[in-house]
């Protein structure tokens, strides 16, 4: 098992929900996060003061998927999220050792 966490801009949610849902992905978590890559930030005026945004709001998507999931998913978030511009985001893949399904009791890809 997997544990894919992707970042991307957050008007790309929807895209990327529907793309990986498309591709038979079912199950996510998602977060409002803030952070900053090779984006920087920008500044912005506010009632004639100029300030800098170095923390940009992102979304972050958590995916558990059985290994052989893994690539359809990672070509469906990217192929959804895909803008050509910085701050596109970053997807990373890690081993995931244990899952357990609270209600059931199931362990292992059964629970995911």
């Amino acid at each position: 098992m997997k544990k894919i966490e992707a970042i991307i801009k957050p008007f790309k949610l929807e895209e990327v929900k529907e793309s990986l849902s498309n591709a038979g992905i079912q199950g996510l978590t998602v977060s409002e996060v803030k952070g900053f890559g090779r984006q920087k930030g920008h500044t912005e005026l506010y009632r004639g003061a100029e300030y800098i945004v170095d923390f940009l709001p992102k979304i972050k998507i958590e995916l558990i998927l059985a290994d052989h999931d893994v690539d359809r998913a990672i070509e469906a978030i990217q192929s959804a999220a895909k803008t050509g511009r910085i701050g596109d985001g970053k997807i990373f893949v890690l081993p995931l050792g244990h899952a357990v399904r609270i209600r059931t009791g199931e362990i292992g890809e059964s629970a995911v």
